[in-house]
């Protein structure tokens, strides 16, 4: 199903979240144009291209080259955008104003538009101007500061920042496209990576509040044996996230570990000794034999695969989901 089959986006060339939610509405069916610089392709080169010449960011786009401090070209991308339901950009607050593309001078053509903005900080704030990337703005998020157990420095995985934007202004833009269907009137969306990061998070937020996580008392996120990350005997490692009651009984009954009381599984005072008991245990053996043993039960278990690996497991063969467009629709 194309659900988004009859909308036209133009989208201005840019990097990582702005490309990738142009992509989400194409693989969704909306008709993208691309908008790119005319002569060496700068910034498409940076879209993920590789030495095959393959640049999957623009993948369902069609590519228009237009030289935007050109007048006659920047008259022609007006054109275009009178007769498109909306438009991305990714630039620095300002610099589509000064290219007489700005949001009211689109505004004068087409009232219907719907004006997506991707940057990083957001239009307005102290840091409006200033350079960043993905990193950055989770970290200035608070989330990152969540990722860093036993005082270790925090790791995330590099582009899901620059994903949950592009994610977010692609909610935006569809959004802002069905209000502009009923009012006849567009609007800006002022999509921030940290932002939407930030909303993204709130379960998170909600856990820290309520004490059980990033706080003094030990966490079940980062101090308890039936969730985290444990290395195997070959230097492979899995993930273990029991952490309902039900679930860990399982757990313990699957590793053989019968002296344990699973009624005590949120007693802090047990939780050093007993993690260094799984520690021990999923090092005794290959990652082969904890995902026979585990996977696919009620543990909440799955193995740490590499990307190579992952799009050769066989649950993401079946979802066709390395990677691929999600939500999944189907008809009834």
């Amino acid at each position: 199903m194309k659900p988004l089959t009859g909308l036209h986006i133009v989208e201005f060339e840019g990097l990582g979240p702005g490309p990738l939610c142009g992509r989400i509405l194409a693989g969704f069916g909306a008709s993208v144009t691309l908008v790119i610089r005319p002569g060496p392709a700068v910034v498409a080169g940076l879209l993920g291209g590789g030495s095959d010449g393959v640049r999957p960011l623009a993948e369902g786009k069609t590519e228009l080259a237009l030289n935007l401090k050109d007048p006659a070209d920047r008259q022609r991308a007006l054109d275009l955008l009178a007769q498109a339901d909306g438009l991305i950009e990714g630039n620095r607050p300002g610099v589509m104003e000064r290219l007489g593309l700005g949001p009211s001078d689109v505004a004068a053509v087409n009232p219907r538009l719907v004006y997506g903005r991707m940057t990083g900080w957001g239009q307005e704030g102290p840091l409006a101007q200033a350079a960043g990337h993905d990193l950055n703005y989770v970290a200035l998020s608070g989330l990152l500061s969540l990722a860093a157990p036993g005082g270790q420095l925090p790791a995330f995985p590099p582009t899901l920042g620059d994903g949950a934007g592009a994610l977010g202004l692609a909610f935006g833009m569809v959004s802002g496209i069905l209000q502009a269907r009923s009012t006849g009137k567009g609007c800006v969306v002022d999509a921030a990576i940290t932002d939407v990061v930030s909303m993204l998070g709130g379960i998170a937020q909600w856990v820290v509040a309520g004490g059980g996580l990033g706080g003094p008392k030990p966490s079940p996120f980062h101090d308890s044996p039936f969730y985290d990350v444990y290395r195997c005997a070959d230097g492979a490692c899995i993930t273990v996230g029991a952490l309902e009651p039900q679930f860990y009984a399982l757990l313990l009954e699957k590793l053989g570990l019968h002296d344990v009381d699973p009624r005590r599984q949120y007693d802090a005072s047990t939780w050093p000794a007993l993690k260094e008991r799984f520690t021990a245990l999923f090092a005794s053996q290959d990652r082969s034999h904890w995902c026979a043993l585990l996977e696919g039960t009620d543990v909440c278990f799955a193995p740490v695969l590499s990307l190579a690996e992952a799009a050769q497991h066989p649950h993401n063969i079946a979802r066709h989901a390395s990677p691929a467009l999600a939500p999944r629709f189907k008809s009834f």
